[in-house]
């Protein structure tokens, strides 16, 4: 996707946090099981004095020793979801302001905070060909960058783990660099490490202990915002939240969806669907449409049972949106990625191995050796084993090394 980020304003958007216990272990493919040793940082975390949170944030591990690449987070304070979904949160700017005003334990004073929060990405869903699992794939592809030197910033990937009071644990993946970390923060002797409390709302995938998994990808167009009166309205990070806490099957989470009016930022100028899986084979695809494209769109559609929908990329897949610059008739957001997807997976019977899996993320990754396909840049591929409740992680396209992430 042809997204770039701009730096964050001194640096507090936060989001909020969340309750843990949980048994989630990741280990490398490279390397000993990760043992959960806390990595050891100077840091400070000027803006959370509780003890307990800043306890978590300070056992945050590098799975590589230290890389600053890739970090495991388990997440142990209540970032009050009930509360959240009441706020009518409507976009980043009033994500923040709650967590300001709830969560943080002194609140920074800034004129204005941002939250860039965007996903390119491809997706998708269907049977393991040997064993009968069922499984998700998926690419996170988003460029980061930097105005000044116009050249690619490095990102850490942040795997949270939470385990909120009677909801389902879950792990949910983050760019740290949405909330302005770069590779390496944790331990580089300037970044304040209170944004760390954001984790669980940044979350741009995840699966969670009954074998749901969540993914968002992005959408040219006009931003979603439904007014349906009498609903409360939730923001992207929110839905992914809430889904991964509350549902257990793709129709349950799809139930959860229509509670609510969508806004999506105002602020971006994006919009976005979400792709869904689950441990007993189903699937979606979840838009908000309408056709005339000089509106918002506020129809919610959820697209599935066909194996067509198997997969996405960055258009529309709704028969509503065909005919528009942004549907599947027209747009060249993500083409050659989907073809690639819809070919092979129907070539294959619409089953693979979890390694052929791998390998068809790998054949639809983002890169800057590969300018016909790049309108982004890949930092994590995921094969998710629903059944099993666990995947499998790579990241910036380094196919040799794996982590694995396994929800107990």
């Amino acid at each position: 996707m042809n997204n770039t980020t701009r730096s964050t304003t001194t640096g507090f958007l936060i989001f909020c946090s969340m309750m843990t216990t949980l048994s989630f272990n990741a280990f490398s493919n490279d390397c000993k099981p990760n043992a959960s040793t806390p990595t050891p940082t100077d840091n400070s975390a000027d803006f959370i004095t509780d003890q307990s949170k800043r306890e978590m944030i300070y056992s945050l591990v590098d799975l590589e020793g230290d890389k600053g690449r890739i970090y495991e987070m388990h997440y142990t304070a209540d970032y009050k979801l009930d509360e959240v979904l009441d706020a009518d949160i409507n976009g980043t700017i009033s994500l923040v302001k709650f967590i300001a005003k709830h969560l943080l334990d002194i609140i920074p004073t800034l004129e204005e905070a941002k939250l860039h929060y965007g996903a390119g990405c491809s997706a998708f869903a269907c049977p393991d060909a040997t064993s009968g699992d069922f499984l998700m794939g998926r690419n996170f592809d988003f460029n980061h960058i930097d105005p000044a030197t116009k050249e690619r910033k490095m990102i850490p990937a942040i795997a949270v783990h939470t385990a909120p009071a009677g909801g389902k644990k879950s792990v949910g993946f983050v760019d740290g660099q949405f909330v302005g970390y770069r590779s390496g923060f944790y331990t580089d002797g300037k970044s304040d490490l209170s944004l760390l409390i954001a984790a669980p709302y940044l979350i741009l995938d995840g699966i969670n202990e009954d074998g749901l998994a969540v993914s968002v990808l992005k959408l040219d167009g006009k931003q979603t915002i439904q007014q349906q009166p009498g609903k409360k309205t939730i923001f992207t990070s929110v839905a992914l939240r809430m889904m991964l806490d509350r549902a257990s099957t793709v129709k349950e989470a799809t139930e959860l969806l229509k509670q609510y009016n969508m806004h999506m930022d105002t602020d971006s100028t994006a919009s976005y669907h979400f792709f869904l899986a689950d441990a007993t084979g189903d699937f979606a695809i979840v838009e908000y449409t309408n056709s005339d494209i000089d509106q918002h769109p506020d129809t919610m559609e959820i697209l599935t049972g066909d194996d067509a929908m198997r997969c996405v990329t960055n258009f529309y897949r709704s028969p509503t949106m065909a005919d528009t610059p942004h549907g599947i008739d027209h747009s060249q957001h993500g083409l050659t990625r989907y073809e690639r997807l819809r070919d092979t997976l129907k070539a294959n019977g619409y089953t693979l191995t979890p390694d052929k899996a791998m390998e068809l993320l790998r054949n639809v990754s983002q890169g800057p050796d590969d300018s016909q396909l790049s309108t982004g840049f890949t930092q994590w591929s995921e094969v998710f084993n629903l059944s099993k409740r666990e995947l499998t992680l790579s990241i910036l396209r380094e196919w040799d090394k794996t982590f694995t992430f396994k929800v107990e």
